[in-house]
């Protein structure tokens, strides 16, 4: 039977796995965007990296807005959504631990020093999510 997660829950399935958050940003012109991102949890906070000069980069600067959506495509099926605010930095020393870590989430070991340096660079934006509100059910099919 379905059921509604509790925080430590919903926490479990953010930090589980290799599954990517969907983020959802306002563009300008007040459309939606949804884009894919790789992510770790850092605290109570959701950390990613993205361009400056990507869509989401772009929309986050201008309004600190967002949602993001984990969930597990097969049965049971869930879903955790997290919504809130996020910081921005361009601090490379403080990006680059937390793009290795991002790294060592979804790539080979021994690639992720590499990848998390290539991430860690001028026009990169470290990005927090800072969690408002976490909605998460479980046992979808149930």
């Amino acid at each position: 039977m379905a059921y509604r997660m509790n925080d430590h829950q919903a926490r479990e399935v953010l930090a589980a796995g290799t599954h990517t958050g969907k983020l959802a940003t306002v563009r300008a012109d007040g459309s939606p965007h949804v884009a894919p991102v790789w992510f770790v949890l850092d605290g109570d906070d959701l950390v990613f990296t993205t361009g400056a000069g990507t869509s989401k980069g772009k929309a986050l600067r201008r309004d600190s807005r967002a949602a993001l959506v984990v969930d597990f495509e097969e049965p049971p099926y869930a879903f955790v959504l997290v919504e809130g605010r996020v910081s921005i930095s361009e601090n490379l020393d403080e990006m680059l631990p937390l793009s290795i870590r991002i790294a060592e989430r979804y790539v080979a070991p021994e690639l992720a020093q590499q990848f998390g340096e290539r991430n860690t660079v001028g026009g990169e934006l470290l990005v927090r999510l800072h969690p408002e509100k976490i909605t998460g059910f479980g046992d979808m099919t149930g």
